[in-house]
């Protein structure tokens, strides 16, 4: 889905969203330069794989956290963890990078990635700020609605 087309699901599910448009950002240092309306609900998003690039993984976290990889390996039980490839990232969720977003996640038809998203979403205000598969926007979503669509696409 391209952007497009994720605001049209969106309307279709009947789920509620508000749209910032901005240019387009590469990283959290870039997204910390425009002006968006709720910035302590930014999400960042890394797109990551295990050492045997078997397991991919998503991980959400609020725009200010550092993830340590190999605590959150350790935490997950998982395999040590590195970045995936931009050609992954492409093949799998159909994104470039800097438009990582757990939007993207519906464009991955295998549901092979695993989708961690930081705790702190679900508390109050309860909503956060992603990009609708596209850097130049950012939507900004309640958590329950965005795991809803997850596990949609999931079943």
């Amino acid at each position: 889905m391209n952007k497009q087309e994720i605001y049209k699901y969106l309307k279709a599910e009947n789920i509620s969203y508000e749209i910032t448009n901005h240019k387009a950002v590469y990283n959290m240092e870039e997204a910390s330069k425009i002006d968006i309306p709720y910035p302590n609900q930014d999400a960042k998003n890394l797109f990551v794989r295990d050492d045997k690039k078997k397991n991919y993984y998503l991980i959400t976290v609020r725009g200010n956290k550092r993830v340590d990889l190999k605590e959150f390996s350790i935490k997950n039980n998982i395999r040590r963890l590195s970045f995936a490839s931009k050609e992954d990232l492409m093949r799998i969720m159909k994104l470039i990078p800097g438009a990582v977003t757990p939007m993207g996640i519906l464009n991955d038809e295998n549901n092979i990635v695993k989708f961690y998203l930081d705790k702190e979403f679900l508390e109050e205000p309860k909503f956060l700020g992603v990009h609708p598969n596209d850097n130049t926007a950012t939507i900004w979503i309640k958590t329950d609605d965005l795991i809803y669509i997850i596990r949609k696409h999931r079943k």
